[in-house]
């Protein structure tokens, strides 16, 4: 029984010891980690060759999926803007035009400056002025009808930005799960903790992470002011078309 009081406090000196030197390693390996991820950072900086670089570090798996995302969410957003731009009329213009058309020509008149002028508002102008014969309810349906379809021209493809905004910085979050499972899985065969060993894999898992947030980030910027402009192109709309009817109400009295 003495034997083994004595014995305990050695094997407790030697757990502790243990657990010291574990704590040890455990800070040192990241402190080497933090070290090798952070010095390349500090020499290269942020300019166009950094980001090339770490782009390239990446690795072309889930970087070079992130920028095709980023790529084809960008050409959807030109696409957009090129023809929201153009869809963009001087409604109060337009409306003034048409009043003056109706006053001095009557409905053709009216549909013949409507032709001649482009965008959304003038195409339901149109269908309405073209249903004007059959009566302002007609008339008004015609407008109501017509404008759901512009509203819909208006809002196409805008889906796949939204659906690339949330798919790039998943594959990022993908490839950083992927980046540490083999880091940790360099460690499992290893047999030990070294920081050169799994850093490498730690900083690709972080650049993806990176680089999917930062396309992410830009394709969002775009989305909102796309839809921004949808919304004050579809308020024209309203506005004009209730300025149409009561056009036409007043035109046939």
């Amino acid at each position: 029984m003495k034997r083994l009081f004595s014995i305990l406090p050695a094997a407790g000196l030697m757990l502790l010891g243990a657990e010291v030197k574990a704590s040890n390693e455990a800070y040192a390996l990241a402190a080497n980690i933090s070290t090798i991820i952070q010095e390349p950072a500090a020499a290269e900086g942020f300019g166009h060759e950094a980001l090339k670089t770490r782009f390239i570090e990446g690795g072309a798996g889930f970087m070079g999926i992130v920028l095709l995302c980023l790529i084809l969410g960008l050409a959807f957003v030109i696409e957009r803007i090129i023809f929201l731009n153009m869809a963009t009329t001087n409604t109060k213009k337009l409306t003034q035009n048409v009043e003056d058309a109706l006053a001095s020509g009557g409905v053709e008149a009216a549909k013949e400056v409507c032709r001649n002028t482009k965008g959304p508002v003038a195409s339901i102008f149109y269908q309405g002025l073209d249903r004007a014969a059959e009566g302002v309810e007609s008339a008004e349906k015609a407008v109501i009808a017509y404008g759901g379809v512009q509203m819909g021209q208006l809002e196409k493809n805008v889906s796949w930005i939204s659906l690339f905004i949330a798919i790039a910085p998943m594959l990022g979050f993908m490839g950083t799960v992927i980046g540490m499972i083999q880091a940790f899985d360099k460690i499992s065969a290893a047999g030990g903790l070294d920081a050169s060993l799994i850093a490498g894999d730690i900083k690709v898992a972080l650049l993806t992470t990176v680089f999917g947030l930062v396309a992410a980030i830009i394709l969002q910027i775009f989305y909102n002011y796309i839809i921004a402009k949808i919304d004050s192109i579809v308020n024209d709309m309203e506005d004009a078309s209730i300025s149409l009817i009561d056009l036409l109400v007043a035109n046939k009295k």
